[in-house]
């Protein structure tokens, strides 16, 4: 009779071997939920980075940079010097025009709000933008080559640079990642990153607008293949910390490299030609008379 329950006073070995296994499972759900993870309406204490301080950068061009001696080549110096200035004007965008603190504050908060307006949901608590360093520096660019292809008629004329970009970017953020399993709101892993460019080198591309488009665009382009170093330091969990998990900054890489190559082609209106919508516009139809040709 006594063969018919589960357990007994003298249990089996088999018996043993599931409450070994179940208690080793149920220690090890404790150690994560109270050591790493925090209550989904708990506040992390986590401690926040600042951002990593680099020596400044010049401000501008060093005389004869950028001046190839091949034949055929041009001048990258007056291009740098219009790099800086459009360099310039959205730092000063996104500081509202402001100077020192007062502009970093403006800037941080605008990075937070489209932050938190792409963040997914589901799985990335608010995130926290604690820090934002815009840089004083500006791409580089060397090597100037005139691309010009006078055989084809409706071939543009462009210009292919060398671009090298060092500077003190950096932002320091703070979040945490949802965890809805084994139940809903299980628990929160807090998240504290501070992101710094390194450095960023690729080949870019300026290309003329063909003079017989009804909505003419300077087009701005950059390669899939290029080099980006990004400096990433990290700290994950509440009470027991994990400091710079390798697979934290892959991610974060990946992720810069990804959206850097999709959106690796910019269209410039010229002012007084045409409107926004209409060169939006006339790019679809640019782009669905190619995907009707390659079909």
């Amino acid at each position: 009779m006594g063969n018919n329950y589960i357990f007994s006073l003298t249990p089996t070995f088999t018996q043993g071997l599931v409450l070994g296994q179940l208690s080793v499972f149920v220690l090890f759900v404790l150690v994560l939920k109270y050591l790493f993870f925090v209550p989904p309406n708990e506040v992390s204490e986590a401690p926040t980075f600042q951002p990593l301080i680099k020596p400044d950068h010049p401000r501008f061009p060093i005389p004869g940079d950028g001046i190839i001696t091949e034949k055929g080549s041009e001048s990258a110096n007056w291009f740098n010097l219009l790099a800086r200035q459009v360099a310039d004007v959205y730092r000063s965008k996104l500081q509202d025009g402001l100077e020192g603190f007062e502009g970093s504050e403006a800037a941080r908060e605008k990075i937070e709000s489209y932050a938190n307006k792409i963040r997914p949901r589901s799985f990335l608590d608010h995130i926290t933008v604690h820090s934002v360093d815009l840089g004083n520096s500006a791409p580089r660019l060397s090597n100037a080559q005139l691309v010009n292809r006078r055989e084809e008629p409706d071939s543009l004329t462009s210009v292919k640079f060398d671009m090298s970009y060092t500077d003190s970017i950096s932002m320091s953020l703070s979040t945490a990642y949802l965890f809805n399993y084994p139940m809903s709101s299980f628990a929160r892993l807090p998240v504290s990153v501070t992101i710094s460019l390194d450095l960023f080198e690729s080949s870019i591309s300026l290309a003329a607008p063909s003079p017989t488009s009804a909505a003419p665009v300077l087009t701005i382009s950059l390669p899939p293949e290029f080099t980006l170093n990004l400096k990433t330091t990290s700290l994950m969990g509440s009470r027991a910390m994990l400091k710079d998990v390798p697979k934290l900054h892959e991610l974060i890489e990946h992720q810069v490299r990804r959206v850097l190559a999709s959106r690796g082609v910019w269209k410039v209106v010229l002012p007084g030609l045409a409107s926004v919508a209409e060169a939006r516009e006339e790019i679809e139809k640019e782009q669905q008379t190619g995907s009707n040709a390659q079909s």
